[in-house]
């Protein structure tokens, strides 16, 4: 056991592959890169005075990353990340989701409301700016102020121009700060896409899984002004100018060879300590797992039943989906790499270093041991935090939606009258658009009877509201729900347009608080406030800033080993190779699927497994023209040893000459743990090949208005 420690522990001090690299600093492992393979330099990667790949890399929307693959801005991204905008432009008679779409021209492609494509120009190390006035003697809230005072001082400072924004961001938990300078497209359209039964084939049952055979991609084109400028939605706009348009390879994949995903992957937590890790792994993610599987039984009752409330719950029910999956991996992960007793070694080595430094004990000799008394303090709310944020903030609209209408009251009383006159349109607009164009009263009260019994079931009394423990005595929690749904003035587009036309603050908040739901929910709304939310974020307060401590006093002790910071949604490049991979003992998965395991898994008329009669046709045909491998076969999706997470989706994986090869959408389950604990054995990243990408655009849709503009290198 020993041996085995110690080996995870080097893996766990090492850096590399598995890394996420900021692109501005990749020259410190190029040559890290080009011993794996690359051919060529950082500065193809990253470079602020020629057109360099990371021209070509964008976030779209605000979840996902997208790359631009021609030179008039068509842009390739996951399936799953054009859901939401595919699913919004689709009804009934045209059904885009499920019979997918093929513009045919420039003129029928498809506005797609509310996408935006967002480039980076520069990023820059501002960390004297911002951290001007900080010392060491600090109150992290007095720390925090003068950050915040910089911070402001900076962004003021900055002249922009229209659709340029700066972002100034914390790495390293604070110790670094750089500020991104960006310009966001609003004008996006849809191109393309598989349909649904191509690009979810799987649905959720192959999820986070290997073997997998998904087509998850669809296909948008930014659009700008007669300048090549950003400009709003126009129909005299014209597909933008970019400065850089990948080109793609459909050479054969063989193991080992070099990869590389530049991307904006959202969070990790790689330098958490074992006290953390436990709580997660043991107690946050459990229940977690629990309310979401009971979501997702009631949506799947009802979707099962009515086309309507499958159409309108599907991107909701993959969300739910996807981190319910996620979140019991993780926890299996961490629990069979022993990612607990691994780090609790790092952190013996790390006390004993110290140890046997004076001027290092005495900066940072208490750092571990507060940590651990502040994990202990903060371990009875762990579950109740859980339980609360699933049900009442993420897994049932109407609570979010007087937690919403709470919040501009809050506001509005803080800052005056001009705030709500101002604001409340916008507030209506939020809950119309995200809470209310896709529910359903009778889902939604579905899953709350369910949650409420597990709520008041699995957290002690505190934790619960006097109106809720009243109300559920009196009846059952499906009562309860049917009562409330009932009753409620919050449920219908009509009535939130009625509760914010009030003229006065006053007005709006007499009307809310007559509201059955309201009552309820605002009432558990101020438990969960000050039984909850209060003594976690006073804890949480001190561990944050004793995490920045920590991070820069890893980096003090373990001098030989170079650290990249946590992922935040800004551009990192990762690299690794083609890598297939021993789940557990006596299998092994190779690196690669092929079409011929679509045709294995096909069930006529399943929810997950259907496939469009063209793609059976062209594989029994054996079909496949340019996209096929040297053995014949149609290679669809392959493995790598990249280091990814959500914000991810849709990224360009590249070969060793930056020459894109596929789509990032996916991780195995087996080491999805790896935003807490890397593990380089186990952790792959599920990409979809260019080869099937482009077979089905050409040969199963015939769409020669995208085959044209893309350009193929041998």
């Amino acid at each position: 056991m020993i041996a085995i420690i110690m080996f995870q522990l080097q893996s766990f001090a090492q850096s590399g592959e598995g890394g996420m690299w900021m692109p501005n600093t990749i020259k410190q492992v190029e040559k890290d890169m080009q011993n794996m393979g690359m051919t060529i330099d950082a500065d193809a990667i990253w470079d602020t005075s020629k057109p360099s790949i990371k021209d070509a890399i964008v976030q779209i929307g605000n979840g996902c990353t997208a790359e631009i693959m021609s030179d008039k801005a068509l842009v390739f991204t996951n399936h799953h990340c054009g859901y939401a905008a595919i699913q919004k432009l689709s009804t009934v008679e045209h059904n885009y989701l499920e019979n997918g779409f093929w513009a045919k021209s420039y003129k029928e492609e498809l506005p797609a409301e509310g996408v935006d494509v967002t480039f980076i120009e520069d990023i820059v190390d501002v960390t004297a700016i911002i951290l001007k006035g900080v010392t060491d003697d600090l109150k992290p809230s007095e720390r925090q102020s003068i950050v915040d005072k910089n911070t402001t001082a900076l962004k003021n400072a900055t002249d922009l121009e229209k659709f340029h924004s700066i972002r100034i961001k914390p790495f390293f938990n604070g110790n670094k700060y750089f500020m991104i300078k960006r310009v966001t497209f609003p004008d996006v359209r849809l191109v393309g896409t598989p349909p649904a039964n191509l690009g979810k084939f799987g649905g959720d049952t192959d999820n986070w899984m290997w073997p997998r055979h998904t087509a998850d991609f669809s296909i948008f084109r930014v659009y700008a002004n007669e300048n090549n400028e950003p400009a709003t939605y126009s129909e005299s706009n014209k597909p933008y100018k970019p400065k850089y348009s990948l080109k793609i390879s459909l050479a054969d994949l063989e193991e080992e060879d070099f990869t590389m995903v530049v991307g904006f992957p959202g969070s990790t937590s790689e330098y958490l300590t074992s006290y953390a890790v436990a709580q997660k792994q043991d107690i946050a993610n459990p229940s977690r797992v629990k309310v979401r599987e009971i979501s997702l039984s009631v949506m799947d009752e009802f979707m099962a039943n009515s086309e309507a409330i499958k159409l309108k719950y599907a991107s909701k029910h993959a969300g739910i989906a996807n981190y319910w999956k996620f979140w019991i991996g993780e926890s299996q992960g961490l629990k069979q790499f022993n990612a607990v007793g691994v780090k609790q070694a790092y952190e013996k080595e790390f006390t004993d270093r110290i140890n046997k430094n004076p001027e290092l004990k005495a900066k940072y000799g208490n750092v571990l041991p507060r940590l651990k008394e502040l994990y202990t303090q903060l371990k009875p709310y762990v579950a109740a935090q859980s339980y609360a944020s699933e049900i009442f903030g993420r897994n049932v609209d109407l609570p979010s939606i007087v937690s919403i209408a709470e919040l501009l009251i809050k506001r509005s009383e803080a800052q005056g009258e001009v705030y709500y006159t101002n604001a409340k349109e916008r507030y209506k607009n939020y809950i119309i658009s995200n809470k209310l164009k896709n529910f359903d009263a009778n889902v939604d009260k579905a899953i709350l009877a369910q949650l409420l019994d597990l709520y008041v079931n699995n957290v002690e009394d505190k934790f619960i509201s006097k109106t809720l423990i009243k109300a559920l005595k009196k009846q059952s929690s499906k009562e309860l729900a049917n009562s409330i749904y009932s009753e409620s003035n919050l449920s219908s587009s009509e009535n939130i347009e009625a509760l914010f036309a009030k003229s006065t603050l006053k007005e709006f908040k007499k009307a809310l608080k007559k509201d059955a739901a309201y009552k309820l929910f605002a009432a558990q709304n101020e438990v969960m406030d000050t039984e909850i939310s209060t003594p976690v974020n006073k804890i949480k307060s001190e561990i944050n800033d004793l995490k920045g401590k920590y991070m820069q006093a890893q980096m003090d002790v373990f001098t030989e080993k170079p650290f990249y910071p946590d992922a935040n949604f800004t551009m990192r490049v990762s690299y690794g190779r083609v890598k297939g991979f021993e789940p557990r003992d006596g299998v092994f998965y190779q690196p690669k699927t092929h079409l011929k395991g679509v045709i294995a898994k096909y069930k006529p008329n399943d929810l997950e497994f259907d496939l469009p009669q063209g793609i059976i046709d062209l594989f029994n045909k054996k079909d496949y023209g340019v996209y096929a491998a040297k053995d014949g076969s149609l290679v669809t999706d392959f493995l790598a040893t990249n280091h990814i997470t959500g914000g991810n989706s849709g990224s360009p994986i590249l070969d060793k000459n930056g020459n894109h090869i596929g789509l990032a959408f996916d991780g195995v389950w087996e080491g999805v743990m790896e935003d807490v604990y890397y593990r380089p054995e186990i952790a792959r990243s599920i990409h979809v090949k260019d080869n099937y990408v482009l077979f089905i655009i050409d040969k199963f849709a015939n769409s020669q208005h995208i085959m044209s503009e893309l350009t193929i290198v041998k």
